[in-house]
């Protein structure tokens, strides 16, 4: 084991129940149990761990705390799948009771993603003038609410989601104040360089969920000749190291602006039912030994 779950003076890397097949997704996938998880990502020596789905972890903030508290992790936040860009719909309500949780588990992270309102990631709808100024009202609004409570909003870039492409991301950037959860791989798939993205604004990053991804699977889902779910099964995510990302650069990019927040690995992986041998804990080992080479590495 590279490190240790209460290693302080290790880099803040983090995991994510989705690099072993749990989602919020109806029908995604052989869901493992919530000890497995936890778990192997002490196993790995990561410090910390994204929440994960509705129901992944308990809900009720002393009980969630106290199973991390067991398995040696931090909490960093949760993925948080919202509806904000259709009028007179306020996500204000849900994310008041959402952040009540956060203060008794010590997250500070709240990751937003702007979903469709249909279950998956396969397919959305064109948004509209009036669609786009409730969408980046409502990140601002939110952005202050979960300020006032300690907590750092953030958006999270996604496939089949309502800010996916690189025209869509320079909208949130220029008309909102919210910061970016760099999701290296969603970004790639949507059409934009994540590498060049940190370069060219790097201020605006205040997270990061770091993937890698096999370019050609991709370029199937931007040409429609798979869908997003066809293409996560066939293998389009990949241990970091191991696929078209430049992580390198990423790094060293957030780096020379002094970036501090957590390095969430995410591999997004659909089981098909209970693994045999060691199961998707050791991609996340690859992954978690060459990002932490690539910070040894970096500047």
């Amino acid at each position: 084991m590279t490190g240790t779950a209460q290693d302080t003076a290790a880099p803040r890397i983090a995991g994510a129940p989705i690099s072993w097949g749990v989602c919020e997704v109806p029908g995604w996938g052989y869901q493992l149990a919530p000890d497995r998880v936890l778990a192997e990502m002490g196993e790995v020596g990561l410090l910390a761990t994204e929440f994960g789905p509705d129901g992944f972890l308990p809900r009720e903030p002393a009980a969630m705390a106290g199973v991390l508290t067991r398995h040696g992790l931090q909490a960093v936040g949760g993925f948080t799948p919202l509806l904000l860009h259709v009028p007179g719909h306020d996500p204000v309500p849900e994310v008041e009771r959402l952040l009540a949780g956060y203060a008794a588990s010590g997250a500070t992270t709240l990751v937003l993603s702007a979903v469709t309102g249909a279950d998956g990631y396969d397919a959305r709808p064109d948004l509209d003038e009036r669609g786009w100024r409730t969408l980046l009202s409502n990140l601002d609004r939110l952005t202050a609410v979960a300020a006032d409570r300690g907590v750092r909003a953030v958006l999270h870039p996604h496939v089949g989601t309502m800010v996916e492409n690189g025209e869509e991301v320079r909208r949130v950037l220029e008309g909102s104040q919210i910061a970016l959860c760099l999701d290296t791989g969603h970004l790639l798939i949507g059409g934009t360089d994540p590498a060049e993205l940190t370069r060219q604004a790097p201020e605006r990053i205040a997270h990061t969920h770091l993937k890698d991804v096999d370019a050609g699977l991709a370029r199937q889902v931007q040409s429609g000749r798979r869908t997003y779910t066809e293409a996560v099964r066939a293998g389009m995510y990949r241990p970091l190291g191991t696929g078209d990302v430049d992580v390198p650069a990423i790094v060293g990019h957030l780096r020379a602006r002094g970036y501090d927040g957590w390095h969430v690995l995410e591999q997004d992986t659909i089981l098909t039912g209970e693994p045999t041998g060691d199961g998707p804990v050791a991609d996340v080992h690859t992954s978690a030994d060459h990002l932490r080479s690539v910070l040894a590495a970096a500047p």
